[in-house]
């Protein structure tokens, strides 16, 4: 089975609290953007094996393990151990989405292996219960298994869908600057006082006034990591029509609202001659299509 399985943005992202075990809660807008990895899982008799293909440009900035390290790899261990059935199946994965950008690129591999798996050995589990299941991996795991735009809360796993956004023009653009979750999060903690921005402004406004709504997206993050890139990133954006440009998830992709596919295609083309990734797409309602 072979499909494709979409990135995702934070539009709004808030750091709201920090649990006894570390965990910090948080306070998001999710949305599914189209920009895509495609994940083909078969089923075989000679353990998991995992396989991974990778534009030259993500070589070499982000390398990703194709081992039982694998977010991927992990997925399928827990499918088939839940399920009780032997781990048996290869997977392969050729990446559209750069890692380490906050994007989601580790978790949606992972929402869809589970997915394929289900659907492969005979759809065992409903969608919650795979959501469940890829909350033990990651979590941004459960949000593929719901996707379009979202309202996202605690560690992750409080999702309340929103009205569709789908349709929205972005530019979506990284550099080779980021930093760690782990570190991420350690100069949230850091933070004297911080410029929290409004998700229950934008969840309203994705609600009632939806071509509003962008006056409202902003990222805690920024402030944190302090990436001279994503500022550069944001000015690029702004000056060339953008009617917001934010980070997205800890870093460090910075995305860009266009009214039009033409002044975004411009923008998307001068960020490349600058050697960023950059790519024209738009937010989508759901996380998996057939490839």
């Amino acid at each position: 089975m072979k499909i494709k399985t979409s990135a995702k943005i934070n539009l709004a992202l808030d750091v709201t609290g920090r649990l006894d075990n570390g965990y910090h809660l948080i306070e998001s807008v999710f949305q599914t953007v189209g920009i895509y990895d495609e994940v083909e899982v078969e089923l075989s008799d000679s353990g998991i094996s995992i396989s991974c293909e990778l534009p030259e440009d993500f070589a070499k900035a982000d390398p990703i393990p194709c081992d039982e390290r694998n977010i991927a790899y992990k997925a399928a261990k827990l499918f088939c151990e839940t399920a009780g059935i032997a781990a048996d199946c290869r997977i392969h994965i050729k990446k559209g989405i750069p890692s380490q950008a906050g994007m989601g690129g580790g978790s949606t591999d992972a929402a869809a292996v589970l997915h394929c798996l289900n659907v492969l050995t005979g759809e065992r589990f409903s969608a919650s219960e795979l959501a469940a299941m890829g909350k033990k991996l990651g979590a941004d795991v459960p949000f593929f298994f719901t996707g379009g735009t979202a309202c996202v809360g605690g560690i992750g796993e409080e999702i309340a869908p929103l009205p569709d956004c789908s349709g929205r023009i972005l530019v979506i653009a990284k550099g080779t600057e980021g930093v760690s979750t782990g570190e991420a999060y350690a100069r949230i903690d850091a933070l004297e006082k911080p410029l929290h921005p409004d998700t229950p402004g934008l969840v309203n406004a994705l609600k009632n006034a939806p071509d509003e709504a962008h006056r409202f997206f902003g990222n805690l993050f920024e402030q944190a990591v302090q990436l001279d890139e994503v500022f550069a990133l944001k000015r690029e954006m702004l000056a060339m029509g953008a009617a917001s440009a934010v980070m997205t998830g800890s870093g460090s992709a910075v995305f860009g609202l266009f009214s039009d596919r033409e002044a975004a295609g411009k923008c998307a083309a001068k960020l490349r001659e600058q050697d960023y990734f950059a790519q024209v797409c738009e937010t989508v309602s759901e996380a998996f299509i057939n490839a």
